[in-house]
């Protein structure tokens, strides 16, 4: 068992050792020793890729130290000699051979900062609340493999630079977990719980070799991990913060670009949204964007974007992009030609002003949580709708705003799935705040509104007593957008 207090530091000393020497293949013909700094890794270290990571991060913006923070404090939530166990993501294939892009398990990427496939995290308590035991599986490094998939950080780099006390290769877990298993009073974990299936279930769960395994992870004593990480995920560190500020910076510049350019299609608008993204530092975009001209509108989460544009319409863009692993979150409606009809300016304005008075109590001294936020926003939306000749009745809510206003954001866009919406918003979490209106093309709305579907969404922080806009740089004021084309 590991005390982590002063060992906490053991990772800021393991990255410095660009002047010790290791055989990181544990292969006899790769005896000889080799700088670390000199050794290619699964992903950034400062050592290889010093642009993007300072001394002692893991990851962009992250430390190894906040790592290690999560885990403890993720340990003194579990019973005494209790254990959680987490898998990576596997890596997804669309067709024989050719992959998607790697996204790693937001989860397991929380707790240790690995970004690799092929992996299993087991944190171990003690009898103690400030010890536990990080025992990380990775892929052992392997030249072939390697020759043909890029490099791998191995069994030593587990422990050299992402901290664990105990690693050990993936292929063997089946030898050595069963162990560790035993000796819990408790075990949680979300393997089996969810679909698909991971290739930890598949090459450990479905092997002979460890039916210990199988019946331990289904007895009683097993345990939903989900829950108590979300209580640590939804409240975000100073780093985190300064993550989804740059995430948030850039995506809003790129947002007011685009509103600034002339598109003819969706799929032309989408593609200068992903390279704005990607020139401008951030790695890529947080989710597949809604780019929705005209009617596509009215479905709150088209993805096909392959219509053209027309003037006279609004497209509606919902998009973002990620910078280390941290997402930002944007809404924006604008006409296609740059000036708004008079119905276009009226429901838009009318939602800006019900998403601006939410925003303002996105405070902890206003005492709210999402479901009050919710209520708050469909009065408003109610009066305003009214005010604009549709309809009385809370049906038409149901038909016109069938979304809540908004929802948890970090590794996730949707973070922390499954934490409460009636929980008190408390200082340093980030949410969305997302009124729109969908107005079907039926004969029972007013006539200029039908067709129109507008979404105003920002990302915030909450504050003690202010309120930080984290995608401010996305204008959204009406004048703001017209400008842009004047």
């Amino acid at each position: 068992m590991t005390t982590h207090l002063a060992p906490a530091l053991r990772s800021v000393c393991r990255r410095t050792f660009r002047n010790s020497t290791r055989s990181f293949w544990g292969d006899a013909r790769k005896s000889a020793s080799v700088r670390a700094a000199d050794v290619q890794f699964g992903q950034p270290v400062h050592e290889t890729h010093p642009h993007i990571l300072k001394p002692g991060e893991l990851t962009p913006g992250i430390s190894a130290l906040e790592y290690h923070h999560r885990r403890a404090a993720l340990a003194k939530q579990l019973p005494q000699n209790s254990i959680a166990v987490l898998a990576a993501a596997d890596l997804k294939y669309r067709s024989g051979s050719v992959f998607y892009e790697f996204h790693q398990d937001p989860y397991f990427l929380y707790l240790t900062g690995f970004n690799e496939p092929e992996a299993v995290a087991v944190i171990e308590k003690g009898q103690s609340d400030v010890e536990y035991t990080f025992h990380l599986f990775v892929r052992p490094k392997d030249e072939k493999a390697e020759k043909w998939d890029g490099a791998r950080s191995g069994v030593q780099a587990a422990q050299d630079v992402f901290n664990a006390d105990e690693a050990g290769d993936i292929g063997n877990i089946a030898n050595t977990l069963p162990a560790i298993l035993a000796g819990a009073s408790e075990v949680y974990t979300d393997i089996g719980s969810t679909r698909p299936r991971s290739a930890f279930e598949r090459f450990v769960i479905g092997s002979t070799k460890v039916d210990g395994l199988a019946q331990a992870l289904k007895s009683s004593s097993v345990r939903r991990l989900r829950p108590l990480i979300n209580e640590l995920r939804v409240n975000k560190s100073p780093a985190e913060l300064d993550c989804m500020r740059r995430a948030s910076d850039i995506s809003g510049i790129v947002m007011t670009q685009a509103m600034r350019g002339t598109h003819t299609s969706e799929k032309q608008l989408w593609a200068d949204l992903s390279y704005g993204y990607r020139s401008q530092g951030l790695d890529g975009e947080a989710y597949v964007p809604v780019i929705a001209g005209g009617k596509n509108a009215l479905a709150i989460h088209y993805v096909r974007n392959d219509e053209l544009l027309h003037d006279g319409e609004m497209v509606l863009v919902d998009a973002g992009g990620e910078y280390g692993g941290y997402i930002s979150d944007i809404t924006r409606s604008w006409p296609v030609n740059g000036r708004f009809t008079d119905a276009q300016r009226d429901m838009y304005n009318m939602i800006l002003s019900v998403q601006k008075s939410c925003i303002s109590l996105c405070r902890e001294d206003s005492n709210m949580s999402l479901d009050k936020l919710h209520q708050i926003c469909e009065n408003g939306l109610r009066d305003g709708l009214k005010a604009l000749g549709f309809p009385k009745g809370h049906e038409v809510l149901d038909k016109l705003f069938p979304h809540h206003v908004g929802h948890y954001i970090g590794l996730d866009v949707h973070d922390a799935p499954g934490h409460s919406r009636t929980e008190l918003l408390m200082q340093n979490q980030c949410i969305t705040i997302e009124p729109g209106i969908y107005v079907p093309d039926e004969d029972r709305w007013p006539e200029h509104f039908r067709g129109l579907g507008i979404r105003i969404e920002d990302s915030v922080v909450i504050g003690k007593e202010e309120v930080e806009v984290l995608t401010k740089l996305a204008v959204k004021e009406v004048d703001e957008i017209e400008s842009l084309r004047a």
